[in-house]
């Protein structure tokens, strides 16, 4: 029987009372701190890391999740952080549904899963919502790190190229702002030591 998106990642987060630091994505500080806008949709939210950041400096933030664990998590967290009057939480299995923009800011890191899905699909009905002048931000990972359970060594990761390539966009209404890869030092659960790289895709509505 195939898994559901919600059963599949309702199971992951029941493994430890928190998955993720509470800390933003590695690169969004850097990427996002020079942007200017007041609405941000952050897709694959998690336990909220990214979109209390994006609270906590000025931005309105719809974040949404299929889990309905880890949207809890991160309702509890932004109201203890003192910013949960400026995001509002909704579940959505993102096959499926997606909130209605504008929005000056999309924000998709690490939107990866092992199940199947259509995600240059998802990524395209996201693009869609961005208001004229807005930017798109899809950080990926580049690769699997060591410590990574064995289906994700399975897993295809798309290269930058690739992913912008499957956004499709008309360029005569969109910027290309960078496409490439970064390297960032990582710590696995055990300590381990690597450095991983990302795959960066930024693109601005015109």
């Amino acid at each position: 029987m195939t898994t559901d998106h919600h059963t599949h990642w309702e199971t992951r987060y029941a493994e430890k009372p928190r998955i993720w630091s509470g800390r933003p994505n590695a690169h969004l500080a850097d990427i996002v701190g020079p942007l200017t806008g007041s609405r941000a949709l952050d897709l694959g939210c998690g336990e909220g890391g990214d979109a209390m950041w994006l609270a906590e400096h000025g931005w309105h933030v719809v974040a949404v999740d299929v889990s309905t664990t880890a949207l809890a998590r991160a309702a509890e967290d932004a109201a203890a952080r003192g910013v949960a009057d400026r995001i509002d939480f909704q579940q959505h299995d993102l096959t499926k549904t997606l909130p209605d923009g504008p929005f000056d800011l999309v924000s998709a890191h690490f939107f990866h899963t092992t199940l199947e899905m259509d995600r240059p699909a998802i990524l395209r009905r996201a693009a869609a919502t961005v208001a004229p002048g807005g930017a798109l931000l899809i950080v990926d990972h580049g690769g699997a790190p060591a410590w990574a359970p064995e289906e994700i060594h399975h897993h295809e990761f798309p290269g930058p190229e690739e992913v912008l390539a499957g956004l499709a966009l008309d360029e005569s209404q969109w910027e290309t702002v960078r496409v490439g890869t970064e390297e960032r030092d990582a710590v696995g659960p055990e300590g381990q030591h690597a450095t991983l790289v990302d795959n960066i895709i930024l693109v601005r509505r015109k």
